[in-house]
């Protein structure tokens, strides 16, 4: 049997599992295992194949890994880091799947040895539903795959996990963690900040109980964006306050002047600014189609070999 690279998931949610099911599609010569503290999660992803066993062991699944993909929400991690930085082996590439970047860059540059590159990454995919059961291999194909690399990190282990991205059928679109989240603010929490005053103002209103009776999909659709996790939602929209901030105090310009435009009354103004909204949405959903093609000229996917970033590394340390 060929050497196998040990690729450690932690979280075997929606993304740990998709990401699990991707690779084993596309068979790499990759020893896949899989932790989380949910022990249903891990044994619908062992039992769907996605990972090759499992460790209840935090420490025991990671210590021998090549790479491990730290799947979890932000809240998570510094204690996961926290706990495996002593154990990793030198070489060791750690990457994360969480919303935000410049607070996970910042506890892998406290926490973790020289001797392990940390590589920060957030997949711009969504689901209608959570947990394993939700999980699809096809999950990240024709989306991007944002990267914001550690100041440390060595350019080989930017390319493993450039790697993996593309295996999964990804487009790396490489940015600073601090614009990373600054964009993440205006893509993610805003409409979720919305979504949250939306459902606070109508559903507090003594009008409620009849109107509850009225609303349809497009309630139910803006709802989702709140999720299940009160305190990952919380969390996350305290982490990125600054930036999110900001955003709101845009977005509060634009509502007083839609209000003064209702008003007012006239037709003119308020058809001019529903048009302008309605061609920009237009071309957005075309530049989506494209995966943005124009600004970001990528070349065409390859299946690398991910051995080929994982075993110089050994060789390097045996000599």
């Amino acid at each position: 049997m060929g050497e196998k690279a040990q690729v450690t998931i932690v979280g075997t949610g929606c993304i740990g599992t998709s990401i699990g099911l991707a690779l084993h599609r596309v068979a790499q010569p990759l020893e896949i295992v899989g932790h989380d503290k949910n022990a249903d999660h891990v044994g619908i992803a062992r039992k769907m194949k996605a990972i090759d066993r499992s460790d209840w062991n935090l420490i025991n699944a990671c210590e021998n890994a090549d790479l491990i993909i730290l799947a979890l929400p932000l809240h998570a991690i510094e204690a996961t880091l926290t706990a495996i930085a002593p154990y990793l082996k030198p070489g060791c590439v750690v990457t994360d799947t969480a919303v935000l970047k410049q607070k996970v860059l910042d506890m892998a540059e406290r926490l973790l040895p020289e001797t392990v590159n940390f590589v920060g990454g957030n997949p711009l995919v969504s689901s209608s539903a959570s947990g394993p059961q939700a999980a699809s291999p096809s999950l990240f194909e024709g989306h991007l795959y944002c990267l914001t690399p550690s100041r440390r990190a060595h350019p080989e282990a930017v390319h493993l996990v450039s790697s993996l991205i593309m295996l999964l059928g990804a487009r790396p679109f490489y940015l600073d963690a601090t614009e990373h989240d600054g964009l993440v603010a205006g893509a993610f929490h805003l409409p979720q900040l919305l979504a949250l005053a939306l459902w606070r103002s109508v559903t507090t209103d003594c009008g409620w109980r009849d109107m509850r009776k009225l609303i349809g999909g497009n309630y139910d659709t803006i709802g989702s964006l709140i999720g299940e996790d009160a305190d990952t939602l919380c969390d996350e929209l305290l982490s990125n306050r600054a930036h999110l901030l900001a955003w709101v105090d845009s977005f509060m310009e634009q509502v007083r002047a839609l209000r003064a435009l209702l008003a007012e009354g006239t037709l003119e103004p308020l058809l001019k600014s529903s048009e302008q909204a309605i061609a920009a949405r237009h071309q957005w959903l075309v530049d989506q189609s494209k995966l943005f093609s124009e600004e970001l000229p990528m070349p065409p996917i390859e299946k690398p070999n991910l051995l080929h970033y994982i075993l110089p590394r050994r060789l390097i340390e045996k000599r």
